[in-house]
């Protein structure tokens, strides 16, 4: 059923105009990005359509890549890049919201603050939370993508911004695409190896926190950090 064919109040765009966006369903929103639908689909359909292809529901759109996107018929580039570009978004939000000078406490705070934004990707991606002598988070830098090693990971790139931006200390954040957050030989290797360039600058590394999917690990807490 097109959209124009259903009755105005069911209708997402003025459904929202009237109750707020809180009023739609998640497959209602996701038409509103698509936008359009096609001679034979509505954009409900075609949401209904990337949910169903996303592994948990709404969860798992977190991961879902271009390619899978257009291999939807009816979502062309535009569409796939539209839903992606709102994905990334959210992810951000969570992320801006929770980093706004708040003091940083334990590793859990650290964990809750990338958990969402880090725990669906297929790749790894390496962080570095600088903080002022509070605890307080100062920045965040992407120091990497891809897998980790001390190669990648090299001191320079993580505290070059820490020492433009007076950092007192760094929290370093990557995520296992696994799923499993248990720390491995590279990353203990490479962590150990940040702390030493760490002591030499005056900057101390406090942790570093392995995102895996609803779970994640402390080197500090497990005691493998020198």
């Amino acid at each position: 059923m097109l959209i124009r064919s259903l009755p105005e109040e069911e209708r997402p765009l003025e459904k929202l105009i009237k109750s707020g966006p809180g009023a739609l369903s998640t497959t209602e929103l996701l038409a509103l990005i698509i936008h359009t639908g096609t001679r034979d689909n509505s954009a409900i359909h075609l949401a209904e359509e990337v949910l169903s292809i996303c592994d948990d529901g709404l969860r798992g759109m977190g991961s879902i890549g271009l390619d899978e996107l257009l291999e939807i018929s009816g979502i062309g580039t535009s569409k796939a890049c539209s839903i992606l570009a709102a994905v990334e978004l959210g992810k951000r939000m969570a992320v801006s919201h929770g980093a706004r000078r708040v003091a940083l406490t334990n590793s859990d705070e650290v964990a809750d603050l990338f958990m969402e934004e880090l725990r669906y990707e297929k790749k790894e991606h390496f962080k570095s939370v600088m903080v002022n002598a509070k605890g307080e988070v100062i920045s965040v830098d992407n120091v990497s993508v891809g897998e980790l090693s001390s190669t990648i990971v090299h001191p320079r790139e993580v505290f070059s911004q820490a020492i433009r931006k007076s950092a007192a200390g760094v929290i370093l954040v990557h995520n296992h695409p696994s799923g499993d957050p248990s720390p491995s030989d590279e990353d203990i290797e490479t962590t150990n190896r940040l702390v030493r360039g760490g002591q030499v600058l005056g900057i101390r590394v406090l942790d570093h926190i392995i995102i895996g999917d609803g779970s994640f690990s402390s080197l500090r807490a497990m005691e493998l950090i020198k």
